[in-house]
C-alpha cells in the first residue's frame, strides 16, 4: 500500500495551547532528537513542549507564536506535515499562508475560554479556503478536572457555530496538551470519552482522488533541452497520456502529446499530482502560466468573474486600485471593479452593500476586472485554478477564491 502525505495545519485562539498540543505530540511519539528532549526538560512544565514550535526569541519573550512553523511526523502509513499557524490577531497573514499550504484543519480551542472572537475568524478563513471538514479538540481540561458536562456544553455551542458557516466536525475531542491525555492514546481520566485520540483521529483526514476529474496541467516552465521543447509543470487534476490530445489555454490551440519525461524515464502516462515535463507532437508557441486541458471540458477564459476576497492590509482600499492578481502559475494586472458587499470576517454579518472602500479584516464579495481574458475555475471546483492573492508594491493585500462558475 502507497504512503499518504497530508499537510495538516492546526488554529485557534492565540495560547489555546497549539504550540503545546503538537509540542506534546512531537515528545510522546518519540519523533525528536535526545538532545532536544533535553534541552525541553530544563524548561519550565508549563511552557517546555510549546518550547519545540515558538523557536524565535521574540515568541519566546512574548509567548506566542508569530510564523508558522513546519514538523514532521510519521503515524502508520502516514506522513503528516503539521503547519502550527499563529493565533494572534495582529498575524491573520501568517495563519493564511500557513492554511493555504495545507490539505487538513484542526481547530483547537480553550474548553474553559470556549469560541473567541478570532477563534471564529480562523473557522471562516478555513472556510474560505476551502475546507468543509475539520477535527475540533477542546484543550485543558485538566483545568475543568476532565468533567463531561463542560465539554459538551462547548463541543454543542462550537458544533452550532461550525454549522452556520458549512463546516462540519470529524471528530471533536476532550484533551489536555499540557499533561499528554487523550494525545497518542485514550485517556483514563476521561473515561466517559468514547473516540479516538488525537493522533489515530487525523487518519480520519483522506486526501481526495483526482486522477478520474478532467485534466488540468497548469504550465510551470518552459526549457529547450537538446533541441526540444520540454513543457514541465504539475498535473492538478486528472491524468496524461502519450499521444492523447490536449488544448492549451489562453491560446485555445490543440495538438497532441508526443512524450512524458518523468526523469529520468519516459513514462507512458502520468496522474494528478505528479511533476512531470510534456513534449508535444505539433509545437505550438508555450509559455509559463498557460493551461494545458482536455478540448472536450475546458476552463473558461474570463477577464471579469466574482470572487470573495478576505482583506489583510492595515489601510483603507478604494475600488479600481490596480494590483497583482496571483494564482496556480499565472499573474495578471487587476482591479477590483465592485464590492458588492463588506462583510465582518468574525460574524460573517454583512456590514454595508454596495461600498467603494475596504477595511483590515474584512471579507468581502466583489467582481474583479483583469487587464487580458485568464483561465478560471470556481474554487469549489478545483482548489488551484480558484484561490489567488492580490498584490501590491510586494505587500500582499488579500487572498481570495473565485465564485464564478467554472465550465463552458
Amino acid at each position: 500500500m502507497k504512503k499518504q502525505d497530508i499537510k495538516l495545519v492546526i488554529t485557534g485562539h492565540v495560547d489555546h495551547g497549539k504550540s503545546t498540543l503538537i509540542g506534546r505530540l512531537l515528545y510522546d511519539t518519540g519523533s525528536l532528537a535526545y538532545d532536544k528532549i533535553r534541552e525541553v526538560e530544563k524548561v519550565s512544565s508549563d511552557r517546555k513542549f510549546a518550547y519545540f514550535l515558538d523557536h524565535l526569541k521574540e515568541e519566546r519573550e512574548g509567548d506566542i507564536t508569530i510564523d508558522t512553523t513546519q514538523v514532521f511526523l510519521k503515524s502508520g502509513r502516514t506522513n503528516y506535515v503539521i503547519i502550527d499557524a499563529p493565533g494572534h490577531v495582529e498575524f491573520v497573514k501568517n495563519m493564511i499562508t500557513g492554511a493555504s499550504q495545507a490539505d487538513s484543519a484542526v481547530l483547537i480551542v480553550d474548553v474553559i475560554e470556549s469560541l473567541k472572537e478570532q477563534t471564529k475568524r480562523h473557522a471562516h478563513l478555513l472556510s474560505l479556503l476551502g475546507f468543509k471538514e475539520v477535527i475540533v479538540v477542546l484543550n485543558k481540561m485538566d483545568l475543568v478536572n476532565y468533567k463531561q458536562e463542560q465539554f459538551l456544553n462547548v463541543k454543542n455551542e462550537i458544533n452550532k457555530f461550525l454549522e452556520s458557516i458549512n463546516m462540519a466536525i470529524i471528530h471533536c475531542i476532550p484533551i489536555s496538551a499540557l499533561n499528554g491525555e487523550n494525545i497518542i492514546r485514550r485517556s483514563k481520566k476521561m473515561s466517559w470519552y468514547k473516540g479516538a485520540p488525537f493522533l489515530k483521529s487525523l487518519t480520519s483526514f483522506k486526501r481526495e482522488t483526482l486522477n478520474n476529474k478532467t485534466l488540468i496541467f497548469p504550465v510551470q516552465d518552459v526549457y529547450n533541452i537538446n533541441g526540444e521543447t520540454v513543457i514541465a509543470g504539475r498535473i492538478i487534476s486528472g491524468s496524461l497520456r502519450r499521444s492523447q490530445t490536449i488544448k492549451i489555454l489562453p491560446a485555445e490551440k490543440t495538438t497532441k502529446i508526443k512524450s512524458i519525461e518523468k526523469y529520468p524515464w519516459k513514462v507512458v502516462k502520468a496522474y494528478s499530482c505528479e511533476s512531470i515535463g510534456i513534449t508535444l507532437l505539433k509545437q505550438l508557441p508555450v509559455k509559463r502560466g498557460d493551461v494545458i486541458c482536455s478540448p472536450d471540458k475546458t476552463p473558461l477564459l474570463r477577464d471579469k468573474f466574482s470572487a470573495t476576497v478576505f482583506w489583510m492590509e492595515d489601510k483603507r482600499f478604494d475600488k479600481n486600485k490596480e494590483m497583482i492578481m496571483r494564482y496556480s502559475t499565472q499573474e495578471v494586472t487587476c482591479r477590483i471593479e465592485k464590492i458588492n458587499k463588506r462583510i465582518n470576517s468574525s460574524t460573517l454579518k454583512t456590514i454595508k452593500e454596495n461600498v467603494n472602500v475596504l477595511e483590515n479584516l474584512d471579507m468581502a464579495e466583489v467582481v474583479i476586472k483583469t487587464k487580458k481574458p485568464i483561465v478560471i475555475a470556481n474554487f469549489n471546483n478545483i482548489r488551484e485554478l480558484g484561490r489567488f492573492i492580490l498584490v501590491k508594491n510586494g505587500n500582499t493585500y488579500a487572498v481570495g477564491i473565485i465564485t464564478t462558475s467554472i465550465w463552458e
